[in-house]
């Protein structure tokens, strides 16, 4: 009943201005008459219905897309929702771009969850970008904020991510005639500051230490989920050090590090990273800001892959997770970084 009212609204006014153009030439004698003023005032009160025409469908299709706008802003959102600023002594910061044009996200994915086990993170990158990968990235996503919670190890996680993977091809794609994968990198920050890690194909991570921009690359990453089965053995976590107060680990897509300027030049992360840690006060914002505005104007705003970008920094002097006294010494081991 709703919806009729709204179009018999919608239908008023274009239906006014046609029964009066068809009330002028049927009923004035202006209208009847073959002479040049006659001809001019009719082109002219049929020129004004038709403009009142178009303008009523101009306004129309703005308010329509506005609310298409809004509904589909909110679906994004819902779906790879923006991190937390804060998230168990770790500072957080986002920023996803978008291949394909007017949309907010496309084919990566990133979340993080503060679990018993500690901080987990998962970045991932689904094959092809835009609108047509939000599915992958939906059960990816989903299956990982159940399974940061559920499971005492990041094998336990990166298995149930490979089996939600499998369902969700096998119920889009039933004849299996696309080839889909997703890669993935799975992170986990323990309350002493340790980062254990699971790479599934996936770009390593940077570790901002001060002014020094290092990546923690630890050996040959697993295939891609969703190109060759895990191997039915355990699947050992690899250490990548420690975090200490003041550290940021950033975590990317393949996007940024390939992204190619108008003469095929790649993108140099490393060397706007290091540039941006330079800056005071750093914050995980304020990187991320450089980083994205020196992406915008490498590819002049028309990267040719989605970009995700993750930064999270220590932010507690005493280990994460330490919820005791107050005292804010550092972890042991680890040398005190002057606070930023």
């Amino acid at each position: 009943m709703i919806r009729v009212r709204g179009r018999v609204r919608c239908l008023g006014l274009p239906v006014v201005w046609g029964a009066a153009a068809v009330t002028y030439k049927l009923a004035c004698p202006l209208a009847q008459q073959t002479g040049l003023p006659a001809r001019i005032v009719t082109s002219a009160v049929f020129f004004a219905v038709g403009t009142g025409l178009i303008l009523h469908a101009r306004r129309s299709l703005t308010r329509e897309l506005r609310q298409l706008r809004r509904v589909a802003g909110a679906a994004q959102n819902a779906l790879l929702r923006p991190p937390p600023s804060h998230v168990d002594g770790l500072d957080v910061a986002a920023v996803q771009v978008s291949a394909e044009r007017g949309a907010a996200i496309g084919g990566d994915l990133y979340e993080v969850a503060a679990t018993e086990h500690g901080v987990r993170v998962v970045m991932g990158d689904v094959r092809g970008h835009g609108i047509g990968a939000l599915g992958t990235v939906c059960a990816v996503l989903g299956c990982f904020r159940e399974a940061a919670h559920d499971e005492k190890d990041l094998g336990g996680v990166l298995r149930r991510l490979e089996r939600a993977l499998e369902r969700h091809l096998r119920q889009e794609h039933p004849t299996g005639d696309l080839e889909e994968f997703v890669t993935l990198l799975l992170v986990e920050i323990r309350g002493d500051g340790e980062i254990l890690a699971l790479n599934c194909g996936h770009p390593w991570p940077y570790r901002l230490r001060g002014t020094d921009v290092e990546q923690l690359a630890a050996g040959d990453p697993y295939p891609p989920l969703g190109l060759f089965p895990l191997p039915d053995t355990a699947l050992p976590t690899v250490g990548l050090g420690r975090l200490r107060f003041g550290d940021g680990l950033f975590l990317h897509t393949d996007g940024a590090q390939d992204a190619r300027d108008a003469r095929g030049r790649f993108f140099p992360l490393q060397a706007v990273l290091e540039g941006a840690a330079r800056y005071e006060p750093r914050t995980p914002r304020s990187v991320l800001a450089k980083v994205a505005t020196a992406l915008h104007h490498h590819t002049r705003g028309e990267p040719a892959d989605d970009i995700a970008l993750l930064l999270l920094t220590n932010s507690r002097r005493a280990p994460l997770g330490d919820r005791g006294t107050g005292c804010h010494a550092p972890a042991a081991g680890d040398a005190p970084v002057a606070p930023r």
